[in-house]
């Protein structure tokens, strides 16, 4: 007994009891200002930094660009804050650990290495409006409209709802196709037979008539006529210039109108994948 008294005396355990005490004292009101700072800082890049972005000369897509990449880097710099006060109260030499140079300082490096890639990747996306919140854009393998433009990542969400995370180190190549107006290409099949001045006239009709009824189109079709697509079916080619984001809605329209009128003035289609045959 008098051994382990004695080692509980070495112990000092009121001294630790203390500073346990006062460490976690330190780490509640820590986390206290920190709810208040964060709500303070929230407050302010609301009615302060948003609403001067929000009257700026610049598109509502610019604008959710630069206000979600600002409030991005508000947010990592105050958890910075707080980890960094936090390692410090509990007695984590911190300002040790950023200066060293074994291999914790060699991993901390490295990881430090590919973050501030990621900050001047976005940075120079941002300055030089390679894209914006909304805008429908290829990059790499990932297609789909821009969710979010974040410090570190880039966020697209695929037309088929997938939402992708992409670091923005790794954006070298993007297409955006929300810039200026797109090529609707329409190829309708057809014989080697078809009368092609006819069905030429019947499309010229369709144009006129319809034309009034679409804004979406930019300008007139252009008809191209006879062409051999890519699998060698022989097709009818006409281009139309639409309003970004109205591809899929005027192509659909306008083959239906087509096809209806076509078939309506006795020109016969294949289907895309059909051999037709001449008839003696």
């Amino acid at each position: 007994m008098n051994i382990i008294s004695k080692y509980i005396e070495q112990l000092q355990v009121e001294e630790i009891a203390v500073e346990i005490f006062s460490k976690l004292v330190s780490l509640l009101l820590l986390f206290v200002f920190f709810l208040i700072a964060k709500r303070v800082a929230n407050f302010i890049f609301k009615h302060a930094i948003e609403k001067s972005i929000i009257l700026s000369r610049q598109t509502e897509a610019r604008q959710k660009t630069i206000i979600k990449l600002l409030h991005n880097i508000m947010s990592y710099t105050i958890y910075f804050f707080l980890l960094y006060w936090v390692l410090s109260i509990i007695g984590v030499p911190v300002s040790s650990l950023l200066a060293g140079a074994g291999l914790a300082g060699v991993a901390l490096g490295l990881g430090a290495q590919g973050f501030l890639t990621d900050l001047v990747n976005g940075f120079f996306i941002l300055l030089e409006n390679q894209f914006e919140v909304g805008d429908s854009v290829v990059i790499g393998s990932v297609e789909g409209n821009i969710s979010s433009v974040g410090i570190r990542t880039t966020q697209v969400r695929g037309f088929d709802g997938t939402l992708h995370f992409i670091p923005n180190r790794n954006i070298t190549v993007v297409s955006n196709k929300s810039r200026g107006n797109m090529r609707v290409q329409i190829d309708i099949p057809i014989y080697a037979h078809t009368d092609l001045e006819k069905m030429s006239d019947i499309i010229k009709t369709i144009n006129q008539e319809q034309l009034e009824n679409y804004p979406e189109v930019v300008g007139s079709p252009t008809i191209l006529g006879p062409r051999t697509n890519s699998t060698g079916q022989l097709v009818f080619r006409i281009d139309i210039f639409v309003q970004n984001g109205k591809q899929s809605y005027i192509y659909s329209n306008f083959y239906r109108l087509y096809q209806e009128a076509l078939l309506a003035n006795d020109i016969h289609l294949p289907t895309m994948y059909a051999n037709p045959t001449l008839t003696k």
